[in-house]
């Protein structure tokens, strides 16, 4: 009987320190759980604080095109009112031009040799 005892005394032994390690791990689940948790939030916060950012930006990128696009009407209205004169650059001379700086070119490269 008194073996009996001894071995269920150890028994029990066991049992409370199975329980203890089992309490301390819970409590260390929940305490990693609860800054788990706050780094959630503090994640969420960010994100929400970045969307804002990012809603401003686009909202200032929109309003940067419309004023884009409003210079351009501006800029096409003005050049319609332009007198259309031909000047050294236009298409017709291009031509002209591009042959006689070919010409220029060669001739300092005949130089050069």
């Amino acid at each position: 009987m008194l073996n009996e005892l001894e071995t269920l005394s150890r028994n029990i032994g066991r049992l409370i320190a199975i329980n203890e390690r089992q309490q301390q791990a819970r409590h260390a689940l929940e305490e990693q759980l609860a800054q788990l948790r706050k780094e959630s939030e503090a994640a969420h916060a960010e994100l929400a604080l970045l969307r804002e950012e990012r809603n401003a930006l686009q909202a200032e990128r929109d309003a940067l095109f419309a004023k884009i696009d409003d210079a351009q009407v501006r800029l096409n209205a003005i050049l319609e009112k332009l007198p259309r004169a031909k000047g050294p650059y236009d298409s017709d001379n291009q031509l002209d031009l591009l042959a006689s700086q070919q010409e220029q070119s060669a001739a300092q490269h005949g130089e050069d040799a």
